[in-house]
Parts: C-alpha cells; sequence; structure tokens
C-alpha cells in the first residue's frame, strides 16, 4: 500500500535511481516502507527507473512504490526525473543496492524540519559514520572520498566530510533553486557546491554504509572515470583554484624576475641579465593567459546556471566591458610596438649591424611582452563579450 493518500499529505519522498536492481530494491523498498510507517511519517516512495530490463519495474510496483520511468541514461538523470515527479516538501534520495539504510530516514527528516535545507549522509569515520566490511573499496575509502572532501572543503568551505555519500535529505524547494545539470555521477557534488555557494543550510550526520547487495552484477561507479569527472567538475566550478591562483603566482613571479632583469642586478654573485629577463616575459604572458581563462571559465559556468552571478562578476561586467577592454588591449599594443620600433631604430643607428644584445633586450623583450598582451586583452574582450551575452 502506498505511505500517503494525497498531495497535501505528503512530508517525505523516498527517491530511489534504479538500473536493473531486482536483487536488491525489493530489500530497500521494505526497509523505506517501514521508516515510513513506524514513525508515522506522512511520505511516498519512488523509483525513478533508468532503463531496467531485469523485473525491478515489477517489483517497484508490486511493493508499493510509485514508478517513475526515466528515459535518458546517467545516475543524474534518474534522480532528477525522480525528485522532480515527488510530491513530498523533503526529499531523501539513496541507492537501491542496499548499501544505505532507509531505516536512517527519521534522522534525516529531523533536521530537516529544524530548518535544514540540504542534510548529508557520512560514511566515513572523520565525520562519525561507520563503514561495515568489505563495503567500500580500499581506494575509495582512504584515497578517493577523502580526497575529494578535502578539496570540497577546502575549495568551497564545504562542511562536509563525505561527498559522495549518496544517502542525503533536501528540502524540494531547495532542489528547484539549485537547477542542475550534471546527468551522471557528477550529480552528487553539484548539489553540494550548489548548495554552498548559493547560501543553503547545511548539516551532516553520520550513517552506517553496508556492503552492496548485489551479487550478481558489479556496481555503476568507475573509479577512473568518475573521479575524473569529479575532479573535472570541481575544477570547473572553481576556476579561482585551477587559473586565477596559479596565474597570479605566475605574474607576481614574472614582474620580480623583471625587476630584478632590466637593472641587470648582481644578487650574492649572481647576474641577473636578458636571459632572466625572457624567463619573466614568459611567466607573465603565462600568467595573464591563466587568469582570462579564470575569467571565460567564470562566464561560463554562470550562463550555464553552474554558478550564481556574484558582486564580483558585476563589479568586473561594470568596470571591464567591451570598449575599455579593447581600448586597454590598443593602448598595450601601441606601448609594445613603440618599443620594438626603439631597438629597430637602435639597429638602423648601428647600420643594421651587430647589437648589443644586452642593451637591445631590454627593450625587445618588454616590447613583445606588452605586444602580446595587448593582443590576448584584444581578442579575450570579444570572446568574454560573447559568453556573457547568454548571461543576460
Amino acid at each position: 500500500m502506498p505511505d500517503a493518500t494525497s498531495d497535501t499529505a505528503i512530508e517525505l519522498s523516498i527517491v530511489m535511481p534504479c538500473l536493473n536492481e531486482a536483487e536488491t530494491l525489493g530489500a530497500c523498498l521494505e526497509k523505506a516502507h517501514r521508516a515510513l510507517q513506524e514513525n508515522r511519517i506522512s511520505g511516498e516512495v519512488i523509483v525513478a527507473d533508468n532503463g531496467s530490463t531485469d523485473g525491478s519495474r515489477e517489483i517497484a510496483e508490486r511493493l508499493g512504490a510509485r514508478l517513475v520511468p526515466v528515459a535518458e541514461k546517467g545516475y543524474g538523470s534518474a534522480l532528477m526525473g525522480g525528485i522532480a515527479a515527488a510530491r513530498g516538501k523533503y526529499i531523501l534520495m539513496g541507492d537501491a543496492d542496499d548499501s544505505y539504510d532507509f531505516l536512517e530516514a527519521p534522522n534525516f527528516l529531523k533536521k530537516l524540519r529544524e530548518g535544514y535545507e540540504l542534510v548529508q549522509g557520512c560514511r566515513l569515520s572523520s565525520g562519525g559514520g561507520v563503514i561495515a566490511p568489505q563495503a567500500m573499496p580500499f581506494s575509495h575509502r582512504w584515497f578517493g572520498n577523502p580526497t575529494f572532501s578535502l578539496m570540497a572543503r577546502s575549495m568551497f568551505a564545504a562542511p562536509i566530510h563525505d561527498v559522495y555519500c549518496g544517502l542525503r535529505g533536501f528540502s524540494k524547494d531547495l532542489f528547484l533553486r539549485l537547477d542542475q545539470r550534471c546527468t551522471g555521477m557528477e550529480f552528487a557534488t553539484e548539489m553540494i557546491i550548489k548548495s554552498i555557494v548559493r547560501g543553503a543550510k547545511i548539516a551532516e550526520i553520520p550513517i552506517t554504509l553496508h556492503k552492496d547487495g548485489r551479487v550478481t552484477r558489479a556496481p555503476h561507479l568507475r573509479t577512473v572515470r568518475d573521479g575524473w569527472r569529479t575532479l573535472r567538475f570541481f575544477l570547473m566550478l572553481s576556476p579561482r583554484w585551477l587559473f586565477l591562483y596559479p596565474g597570479a603566482l605566475l605574474i607576481l613571479l614574472g614582474f620580480l624576475g623583471a625587476g630584478i632583469a632590466l637593472p641587470g642586478l648582481v644578487v650574492h654573485g649572481v647576474h641577473f641579465d636578458v636571459h632572466t629577463l625572457l624567463f619573466a616575459a614568459l611567466a607573465i604572458l603565462l600568467g595573464y593567459q591563466s587568469i582570462v581563462f579564470a575569467i571565460f571559465t567564470k562566464t561560463f559556468a554562470i550562463s550555464e546556471g553552474l554558478l550564481p552571478q556574484g558582486p564580483q562578476m558585476d563589479l568586473f561586467f561594470k568596470i571591464m566591458n567591451l570598449e575599455r577592454g579593447l581600448l586597454l588591449g590598443a593602448a598595450s599594443m601601441a606601448a609594445g610596438v613603440a618599443m620594438l620600433l626603439g631597438a629597430v631604430y637602435q639597429w638602423r643607428r648601428m647600420d643594421f649591424g651587430r647589437l648589443d644584445y644586452s642593451h637591445t633586450m631590454r627593450l625587445v623583450i618588454p616590447g613583445m611582452t606588452l605586444t602580446a598582451l595587448g593582443f590576448q586583452t584584444v581578442l579575450s574582450s570579444f570572446f568574454v563579450s560573447i559568453l556573457g551575452m547568454r548571461r543576460k
């Protein structure tokens, strides 16, 4: 029997993504129904089926779950389809492989009732969780999950210790605000990161991870593929760490090197001349390009709804419009070309003969650098403006 008879009575929707989970789906549904009934929770159980052919659909309907077929393949696609169809004020999502105990549902609902918008489960001991023997591969337990969770805390100030845990509760209102896009395993991390940047109230509770109940088939998770996709997603949503900070460091080192090399300083017997200046120019060019890519990535993420616009980008687009970018680029190119022409003039004065490179290159290298920076600025200004058109 269903756990609720009308839309208005539903407080909690338990959503399980499903792709050929006939071995374990029944046990998960039984626990979910028990959790609702024994704790007098007005709720429903939804199976978001992603194209099962092993009888999972029939099991779901026979055991009183609401079956929601989702045609588009992917873990995130199945969840988005199931959550969109959910009628509860709150959602609890969890895998149908019997590794999560849905009898823990009341613990999540308690936190949601307290006003938290996202309640994340934690399987790792660092957050008080418990992992049963053979429930998680060694590499995931000690390297993958802790590393990505540390990155989430460092890069996004995430108040969690287990970024990959798939048992979590959240309000339907929050989910609608997040506008999730990822259709694969990144769905889980996308939810956490977007919740953080949008200022959602987040809590974490410890849970127990049990051994996967499936015997005849392997888990859907692919360690290398899904790990890379998560890392790629982290970096895409944090252009500061991927592009901005490394770029700023390179520019700082470049200006430091140029400041030492231009006057030809000797420090503790080490001569810094035009070769050092050339290295410094390279660092400045690479650093500037990296910072420009940070702007590209941030603008793209905003236009695609992956990140909110934020006051920093508002200020950037207010100050640095296309016209000002073109003027700055043109000014830099003009200064660079002037320095290059100065070097040509010196060559002419020498009747186009041999030059003193330690002197001439002090014009050529800065001139080349300014010309390249100006050209990059002109092109980047056009490209950022094109990306920003969708943002508007």
